[in-house]
């Protein structure tokens, strides 16, 4: 049986000794409760950044914490907006300071090298505000913080994987909300939770470049997919996962010597 590496399934002593025995990288998956059209769950933005860390933890030795499961609020332009029953958001402000508190009882714990793996694009940069609001309470208390990194899995997806996969009709990151990337990875990782059949054919959404409050509801497909999902596959999924995974891994190894 292989090494235990969720931290919520091991007893606090076995804990204590993998994190003194070892420099492991700890990975937090960040996620959210967003609607994801009527084809994908509500827990999408964390689903995948969790499968994501558990297979790199399966293969490297890091250990994975429990999934922060409540993200920053939707926005309309790349997560539909907060008007859909069952996106359940938390303030910018409550997401750092969780995240500032976590940083501060890793460091307790003697964590060394901490992994923030970023799942909902409203996420990223208040994750990044809450490691440097981190550094500088570590500062202040004499302390000495792990080192950080803080990273939206898609960020590894390279140029020649989309046009792959997508040939001309990437739109953009923003409007893949519950798109082709995301509905092939959940056909991969958790398959039953993927209903094909509910999808609605529409283009992408066509969305200003600038924010306006209150925001006009109408703008939004009403099924809440901000581009078509059809043509996603699981076959599509893999190709995804195994370089978000791989490019993941990569860089644990080159900033945290894994």
């Amino acid at each position: 049986m292989d090494e235990e590496f969720r931290i919520a399934n091991m007893n606090w002593m076995s804990y204590r000794d993998r994190i003194s025995r070892t420099e492991s990288v700890v990975l937090v998956p960040i996620g959210s409760v967003e609607q994801h059209g009527p084809h994908l769950p509500l827990a999408t933005d964390s689903l995948i950044p969790t499968a994501i860390c558990e297979h790199c933890a399966r293969h490297s030795g890091a250990l994975v914490a429990p999934t922060l499961s409540y993200g920053a609020r939707s926005t309309p332009r790349c997560g539909g907006g907060q008007h859909f029953c069952g996106t359940t958001s938390i303030d910018a402000s409550t997401l750092i300071i969780q995240i500032r508190d976590l940083v501060r009882e890793f460091t307790r714990h003697g964590v060394k090298n901490l992994a923030f793996v970023v799942g909902h694009m409203e996420n990223t940069w208040f994750v990044n505000e809450a490691c440097e609001l981190a550094l500088r309470d570590a500062k202040m208390m004499g302390a000495e913080p792990p080192r950080m990194m803080a990273v939206g899995y898609w960020e590894f997806l390279t140029q020649k994987t989309i046009d792959h996969v997508f040939a001309d009709k990437f739109p953009n990151w923003a409007l893949e909300h519950a798109g082709i990337m995301e509905t092939s990875m959940m056909l991969h990782i958790h398959p039953e939770l993927v209903h094909m059949d509910t999808l609605i054919e529409h283009g992408p959404s066509r969305l200003p470049v600038y924010d306006m409050w209150p925001y006009d509801q109408s703008l939004i497909p009403a099924d809440g997919v901000l581009n078509t999902a059809i043509g996603s596959t699981s076959e599509r999924g893999k190709i995804f996962f195994d370089e978000f995974t791989s490019s993941l891994s990569a860089a644990l190894g080159r900033e945290f010597g894994r």
